[in-house]
């Protein structure tokens, strides 16, 4: 099994999405011990030198969109790579982090992971399992409050995955009691998802 973790947190090692989704991993790597793991830490964000750089035609590109576009490159191939993806994503002012998106806009590309058909978008990127580790500082779960797990569902699905399961430690800003007994509530999310080797 491939396993690509994608951290989106602006954290690092202190960030309880990147925690949680450790849990997630250590676990299908306990069920699967032969598994790689490929760790994406996000970075730069699509702006417009991107775009230009998509949209000139290789044999055209100056080094600079060359490379950029290769960098893109990359992500995708890391993700039609894997067989499983754990993503870390903490929640930010009711939404996603900035590079959660900007990952999202560099893997997202027509005629490579979708495509448009006669019948509407078609997501290439199939056959994968989706864990996502939110971490929130109050309680969304199920309210319409919660605007990362609709969004996550139709991006993921849009993009061919739609085997996408989600687990949650929320009230991690209400004390260091119910930060614990959020991991805890996690750290059985996980135990229950029956993570397949």
């Amino acid at each position: 099994m491939n396993i690509l973790q994608i951290l989106s947190s602006a954290r690092g090692p202190a960030s309880h999405s990147t925690r949680l989704a450790n849990d997630i991993v250590a676990r299908l790597r306990a069920a699967d011990p032969a598994a790689t793991l490929t760790v994406r830490d996000l970075g730069p964000e699509l702006g417009e030198a991107a775009l230009q750089a998509l949209f000139t035609p290789a044999d055209r590109r100056t080094p600079e969109q060359a490379a950029r576009v290769a960098a893109d490159d990359a992500l995708i191939a890391e993700v039609q790579a894997a067989d499983v993806l754990v993503l870390g994503v903490p929640m930010y002012n009711f939404a996603s982090p900035a590079q959660l998106k900007n990952w999202i806009d560099a893997i997202a590309r027509a005629g490579v992971t979708f495509r448009y058909t006669a019948e509407g978008p078609q997501g290439l990127l199939t056959g994968k399992t989706v864990y996502v580790a939110l971490t929130r500082g109050g309680h969304y779960r199920q309210t319409a409050a919660d605007s990362q797990v609709p969004w996550l569902r139709s991006v993921l699905g849009f993009l061919g995955m739609g085997d996408v399961h989600f687990v949650y430690a929320e009230g991690l800003a209400l004390g260091a009691e119910a930060e614990a007994a959020a991991f805890a509530d996690a750290r059985a999310q996980i135990e229950a998802l029956a993570l397949a080797a």
